[in-house]
């Protein structure tokens, strides 16, 4: 696997993730909808410490540096 997430991107995706759990561990968000976005956020850490999206690959998306600058 190529990676196609730059550092902001990878940040971003934990910060979303942590908020998120934060949210259904205190009972802010809960029942179903907190169940699934319990997924979307573990998804997110995973994706971010691969740093690899596969929703990126089919748009041609990549957020990392270019090293042939």
């Amino acid at each position: 696997m190529k990676k196609n997430m730059g550092t902001a991107d990878r940040v971003i995706r934990l910060i979303i993730a942590a908020v998120i759990g934060v949210l259904y561990y205190t009972g802010t968000i809960s029942g179903t909808l907190g169940i699934v976005l319990l997924v979307l956020a573990g998804v997110f850490v995973l994706t971010s410490f691969i740093s690899f999206c596969p929703l990126y690959t089919p748009f041609g998306i990549s957020t990392c540096a270019n090293k042939n600058s």
